[in-house]
């Protein structure tokens, strides 16, 4: 198995061409095919995470796509975050989430709550 650290871009390009050649057809685990697939999976994922960082989401905008997931309406926020005033409050960002609010959000919600107390 002749694999090496990916260092530049075009290293990363070559790993991907030949990553995406094994999602046709994957290899068996624990085969040499297997392991190799497995072995740049992980080199892939390495540069990207360092290279092409994803920030985490911003606390509204992971409320707002879970309201969009859960078909919910700021009205069924309520029970989290207080009444309907304090919906708007922190929905428009005029007001900070609370630890309580956090809580019940990631309890009720199952946001997570290195998510919501960024």
């Amino acid at each position: 198995m002749d694999i090496k650290p990916i260092r530049t871009e075009q290293d990363y390009q070559q790993a991907l061409r030949e990553v995406s050649a094994y999602f046709d057809s994957e290899p068996v685990p624990g085969s040499a095919d297997g392991d190799r697939f497995e072995v740049l999976l992980t080199l892939v994922q390495a540069y990207e995470a360092k290279h092409y960082p994803i920030a985490p989401p911003d606390p509204i905008e992971a409320i707002k796509f879970r309201m969009e997931q859960g078909g919910l309406t700021l009205k069924d926020l309520r029970p989290y975050l207080g009444s309907s005033g304090r919906v708007s409050e922190v929905m428009s960002r005029k007001r900070g989430l609370s630890l309580a609010m956090i809580r019940r959000l990631h309890n009720g919600l199952h946001i997570p709550l290195e998510t919501l107390i960024r």
